[in-house]
């Protein structure tokens, strides 16, 4: 099978009333546990790409990685995607060089312009047989390359988003419901809430359109208490609890991005190693461990969160 978009994945998702997973990748270790982990549980993937990662890892080295993937991992569909595109320029890159999916993130923006980018890529993207994810509504929190603060950050308008989706063409929407991305999403003391009545009505305004949630890591505790007992500092980590977002994938979201959970957990992997065996110096030694912990926390996602297991 060769790499896919998403139109068809998302599609089916709608109708079955669950989520794709999107989870980031930078290298190796974390595109096989990805992709391991679908494979076992026969679930779609996109794999997605930052401009932090292209610049860490190279373009061309992600995407060989994600053809082997697809050479290895036969049974399920997997899209190569695009997170949080700055610019036409870095759209145009990744369309032209073998992805499948792009997101142009104007959400920064005023609306016009907001909109004039995201036309201008979709139909860049639509005549090389790639699709288009844009963003209405500005989320908090650090990841990468962006970085919002909570008095910057606003919830998507649904009076708005009939307007951009017909004005640009794309093909599924990002929207800002409470999510944020990043480890430190919510204040200690402060109770993580989703704004559904928010979805419920972009849903409404919409019918049977993908709607997309970033910064959806839940940051579980036994990683962020793994890494503080092996050297580390993250007092406050605190994400979107897990039964929010199975609800939302049971709406109008789905795909749902993950990052930060997969960096917690080959984080705390690698320092328990490291404090189990400190006379160990291949890197195969630990981050073969490393390796299983982020399979073992995408299948965790899948069956849990995404109720994708068995849709590919």
């Amino acid at each position: 099978m060769a790499l896919v978009t998403t139109t068809e994945m998302f599609k089916k998702a709608y109708e079955g009333g669950y989520a794709v997973g999107a989870f980031n990748v930078n290298n190796m270790e974390i595109v096989q546990g990805i992709t391991e982990a679908c494979q076992d549980l026969k679930s779609p993937v996109v794999l997605q790409v930052s401009k932090g990662a292209r610049a860490y890892a190279n373009h061309n080295y992600l995407v060989k990685m994600v053809q082997a993937a697809v050479e290895n991992c036969p049974d399920i569909p997997i899209a190569l995607h695009l997170d949080h595109g700055p610019d036409f320029e870095t759209c145009k890159a990744c369309i032209d060089g073998g992805f499948t999916s792009v997101m142009i993130d104007g959400s920064s923006l005023p609306f016009d312009e907001n909109v004039e980018l995201a036309k201008k890529v979709v139909e860049y993207a639509h005549a090389h047989g790639v699709v288009v994810e844009a963003e209405l509504g500005t989320l908090a929190g650090v990841e990468d390359d962006v970085n919002v603060s909570a008095e910057d950050s606003s919830y998507t308008r649904p009076e708005e988003v009939e307007e951009f989706v017909d004005r640009t063409g794309c093909d599924s929407l990002a929207i800002a419901i409470g999510t944020s991305h990043g480890a430190y999403k919510f204040k200690p003391g402060t109770k993580p809430q989703l704004r559904f009545d928010v979805l419920e009505d972009i849903s409404k305004r919409l019918p049977g359109f993908p709607i997309v949630l970033h910064g959806s890591s839940s940051v579980p505790q036994e990683f962020v208490q793994k890494i503080n007992a092996h050297g580390g500092k993250m007092p406050d980590a605190i994400g979107i609890p897990e039964e929010m977002l199975r609800e939302a994938a049971k709406m109008a979201v789905c795909k749902i991005n993950i990052d930060s959970d997969i960096r917690l957990a080959i984080t705390a992997t690698i320092r328990e190693y490291f404090d189990a065996h400190p006379d160990h110096f291949d890197p195969r030694q630990y981050l073969k461990p490393a390796r299983q912990a982020v399979k073992d926390m995408v299948a965790h996602k899948i069956v849990n969160v995404l109720g994708c297991n068995g849709k590919a």
